[in-house]
């Protein structure tokens, strides 16, 4: 008696499973999830461009550092003249100086490097803001579009819910349970008859052990695809 009130609820069930694949499968729900993803993932590529300008903003600010060191030194050099003729050593203002040439070749190049990252960044910035906010309209549209799919589809879904709330009722609970459980697990059909002693769903074949327990109107569940089997 339980084997058959499960069967029938199952069967009602097989119309809400086609209803929810219809619906998952249809053209405005795809595009309404493309578009979601697209900006859950813009939202991650905003926070990576913070990141990347934080980065930049700390590189340019340890380059005006050196910069500003750099020409600090450079003051030591105004008045050479009057050091060379007080007897100063001109090797060791000619190292220095070869020094600091090196110094702020390097700074140049740095900072042309610097500045490149920055309009790099920034033009991709400007780009993706400009998708994302396209984006957002359309996300906006496939939305409205997919719920009125849904929304078409609304008395249909009522329907077999209250039927399958009444063939529900001659169902124990904890048999629901495991149903509703393998369910969600996207396992459909959940109970199936044996094939020639064999899984119809998978085609393995249950233990022996296990095919004893289904005499009397017993049920099983097999070891492969977990789906609940009778005899």
């Amino acid at each position: 008696m339980e084997l058959q009130a499960i069967l029938a609820y199952q069967e009602e069930d097989k119309k809400l499973y086609a209803l929810e694949r219809e619906l998952a499968g249809c053209p405005e729900r795809k595009d309404y999830i493309k578009r979601k993803k697209f900006l859950e993932a813009a939202a991650d590529k905003l926070d990576a461009f913070d990141a990347k300008a934080a980065q930049l903003k700390n590189e340019a600010r340890e380059l005006t550092k050196r910069y500003l060191r750099t020409e600090d030194t450079l003051k030591d050099f105004a008045h050479l003249d009057e050091l060379v003729e007080g007897g100063a050593d001109i090797a060791f203002y000619k190292k220095s100086a070869l020094s600091l040439s090196d110094e702020l070749k390097k700074i140049k190049s740095e900072l042309a490097a610097l500045t490149a990252a920055v309009n790099s960044t920034h033009e991709e910035y400007q780009k993706l803001k400009k998708q994302v906010i396209a984006m957002q309209k359309q996300y906006k549209e496939s939305f409205e579009k997919y719920n009125a799919v849904k929304a078409s589809k609304e008395g249909e879904r009522r329907e077999i819910e209250g039927k399958l709330a009444e063939l529900k009722k001659g169902i124990p609970e904890d048999v629901m349970e495991k149903y509703r459980t393998k369910r969600k697990e996207k396992v459909f059909p959940v109970v199936g008859k044996l094939k020639d002693n064999r899984c119809p769903f998978c085609s393995m074949q249950p233990p022996l052990a296990a095919m004893s327990k289904l005499t009397g109107g017993g049920v099983i569940e097999c070891d492969n695809c977990h789906r609940i089997l009778y005899e």
